[in-house]
């Protein structure tokens, strides 16, 4: 076998394998095993930008809306006004909402599609070699190991923006294990539980399968052992970088194995309409946080990313436009569609956005843990993965974000507009995965790239979140 043609039948087993078998995906202890209660980290980010104004409360004061037009920093307590309708859905874990206004990413890629810069914070286009670290999910899967590590999901965009896989299968994701290794996502809940809970099948096809494919990687491991025993100097280390690779999965699925009877409680039981071949974007949304919270309820990850939608994404089920099949660059660009105003429509996706994150935090409220529940120890993050519009300039990323009463940040029942782009004290997308990572014990003083266009120290944590 060339060299050649063993990388590409290692490629494609790792892929049979489930993405989740790529090198990068190390078996580790889950923080729940160790008898501490891990926090947990849930990314969803959707494209064709997330206008600023509509994160604004509509019953802030005269004086408010005055710095609010003027980009002024300021704060308000959500408890004392209304959230916007589309997030209407949340309004019951409002002591737990903050809405971050004015953080910037112009050393991002933005605009139509941005691959993982809005989570890895530099430029990056669909080429591995773009890639420069991993990206702030995966440093924060390495602060709370787990058997899996990390595990993303997507709703794919079928007209670029990704490696134009399969809307159902399995391809190049968003996020990053390190430099130039892009992550692998599920694009449909059908296949992320075929792949992620195969090692408990309860059907005898899913086990035989299981067991096959332990036997493969056995067979390969044992072989490039061997292999790298015959070469020399970089092929050595290339081939024996494929083999240890392999014995991390096989030790990962060993950890797993200790964990069946748990992770058997929590296969999630998905309603037919979430298993069918042709469903609509928003069951699509709604299946995949299915899969996102049983991953997470049974310890096999801490951390999840999500991508609710990208702007190459036709959506489909829209209410009012059912039966219509909507080009979201379209919807960037103002057309009406169905007798629909494009803003309207974007409210419409947006509000089943917050439906499908206030699924999340109810379902996570009512597990137990500890003194109090598992969303004590979740941290959710809402934000557009291209800026504030469908042409953005990086100007500002708006979050949503939900936390529980054990994050180590100072959050909750927040609108907090911090200092707009160019203005002193402004802040980045950098600073704020500075923030989070330095809450959780990664003492790194900037993560990212800087923007090279501001004049200010741009190290450091955002004081305004800082425990």
């Amino acid at each position: 076998m060339t060299m050649q043609h063993r990388r590409d039948f290692l490629k494609h087993a790792f892929l049979a394998l489930g993405g989740l078998s790529l090198p990068g995906f190390l078996p580790r202890l889950s923080a729940a095993q160790t008898g501490t209660a891990p926090m947990r980290f849930i990314f969803m980010h959707r494209g064709n930008g997330l206008f600023p104004r509509v994160c604004v409360p509509p019953t802030l004061g005269a004086a408010e809306q005055e710095q609010e037009k003027r980009n002024h920093a300021f704060e308000v307590d959500l408890d004392k006004h209304q959230l916007p309708e589309w997030m209407g859905p949340l309004e019951g874990h409002k002591k737990n909402l903050t809405i971050i206004q004015g953080l910037s990413g112009k050393m991002c890629t933005v605009g139509h599609h941005s691959w993982c810069s809005s989570l890895g914070v530099y430029k990056a286009n669909e080429r591995p070699s773009s890639i420069k670290w991993a990206t702030v999910d995966f440093e924060l899967a390495g602060l709370f190991p787990s058997p899996m590590e990390h595990i993303e999901l997507a709703c794919f965009p079928t007209g670029g923006g990704n490696a134009r896989g399969s809307l159902d299968g399995i391809a190049k994701g968003f996020s990053a294990r390190g430099p130039q290794q892009p992550n692998y996502a599920f694009g449909s809940p059908k296949i992320a539980v075929d792949e992620i809970f195969k090692s408990v099948a309860a059907d005898k096809t899913g086990q035989t399968q299981y067991q096959l494919q332990r036997r493969v990687l056995e067979f390969v491991a044992g072989h490039e052992t061997e292999l790298a025993r015959q070469l020399a100097g970089i092929e050595q280390r290339k081939v024996g970088n494929y083999a240890g690779s392999i014995d991390d999965i096989r030790e990962r699925n060993r950890k797993i194995d200790l964990m069946a009877d748990t992770v058997r409680r929590h296969v999630p039981k998905l309603d037919s309409k979430y298993l069918a071949e042709k469903m609509t974007t928003l069951d699509r949304q709604m299946g995949h946080a299915e899969v996102l919270l049983a991953s997470l309820i049974s310890g096999l990850t801490n951390v999840v990313s999500f991508t609710v939608d990208e702007l190459g994404h036709h959506y489909t089920g829209i209410p009012g436009i059912e039966g219509e099949t909507v080009n979201m660059h379209d919807i960037g660009h103002g057309k009406v569609i169905g007798g629909i105003e494009a803003v309207e429509i974007r409210h419409r996706t947006e509000l089943h956005h917050m439906k499908v994150m206030e699924k999340i935090v109810a379902r996570l409220k009512s597990v137990p843990e500890g003194k109090g529940t598992m969303f004590d120890n979740t941290m959710i993050f809402y934000f557009p993965n291209s800026g504030e519009t469908h042409h953005a300039q990086g100007t500002e990323f708006p979050f949503i974000v939900l936390s529980g009463s054990n994050t180590k940040l100072k959050l909750g029942s927040r609108y907090v507009r911090l200092p707009y782009w160019g203005m002193p004290g402004h802040k980045t997308l950098g600073n704020f995965y500075t923030t989070i990572l330095n809450a959780y014990g990664n003492p790194i003083k900037h993560y990212g790239d800087p923007d090279l266009s501001l004049k200010l120290d741009q190290t450091g944590p955002i004081k305004e979140f800082m425990a």
